[in-house]
């Protein structure tokens, strides 16, 4: 590795597993001070950041008391990546109300607290990179049986695009990374759930995933990481307010 975010104090939010603790993970490596949050304390056992910490980002109080604690030990963050989100399966006769406002809730207002309640120190420092996760399945493709995911990540990028927009005259970058399907635990409980709800065998499930990515495989959460990891570096210092596909050819 090359030290590329060495000294930089990196947050990342739901990074337990999956894409968050890839993320979290190829931080380290390249030097970064990381801050680890899931809202599941027992996922951060084994990591070994710098600071592991149990987070509600549905809480503005607990988004607020985890800055505090923050502030006082790290100062302003120079990256902060937001990873929580969920997977609502079906169309819209399938979405309930409360389906439709938890899905907004974790996977968009989770954002909002985040960087409101954090771009205040960055922008005291005039500097701070921003990375959300969106999706493919958004406002650049639809994707059968995901009508309150996809809506919810459409929303990550406009938001991405505001935040952008807002401060980039004052060190602020702010992009999102959109990915196709990719391994991860979550895919595995969706594919169970969908085996167990279609009477479908669980490897005939996975296959569909496959087949939906022209490259004929799915993605792994490294290679989310390598993206995210570019973003937050000085590399992509001229890179702001943009959707970027790390997705199989999926939006193709």
């Amino acid at each position: 590795m090359s030290n590329r975010l060495k000294g930089k104090v990196a947050l990342v939010t739901a990074a337990g597993q999956g894409i968050g603790r890839a993320i979290a993970e190829t931080f380290m490596a390249e030097g970064a001070i990381v801050i680890a949050t899931d809202l599941a304390e027992d996922k951060l056992e084994d990591l070994k950041a710098k600071k592991c910490l149990k987070l509600d980002v549905r809480s503005h109080e607990n988004v607020e008391t985890l800055a505090g604690d923050i502030a006082g030990e790290f100062g302003a963050l120079d990256i902060l990546v937001n990873c929580a989100g969920y997977v609502h399966q079906g169309t819209v006769l399938d979405c309930s109300d409360k389906d439709w406002d938890f899905s907004f809730d974790l996977n968009v207002k989770s954002m909002h607290r985040m960087i409101r309640t954090f771009l205040p120190a960055m922008l005291e420092k005039k500097s701070g990179s921003i990375v959300n996760i969106s999706s493919a399945a958004s406002s650049i493709r639809g994707v059968p049986n995901r009508y309150a995911y996809g809506a919810t990540k459409a929303a990550v990028i406009g938001l991405t695009k505001a935040v952008a927009a807002d401060f980039i005259k004052q060190g602020i970058r702010c992009n999102a990374i959109c990915p196709g399907t990719v391994e991860s635990p979550s895919l595995e409980e969706r594919i169970t759930a969908l085996s167990k709800e279609t009477g479908r065998p669980s490897d005939v499930v996975r296959q569909s995933f496959v087949d939906r990515q022209p490259m004929g495989r799915l993605g792994t959460a490294e290679e989310v990481a390598w993206l995210a990891l570019f973003l937050a570096s000085d590399e992509a210092s001229y890179i702001t307010g943009q959707a970027h596909l790390v997705d199989g050819g999926m939006a193709l």
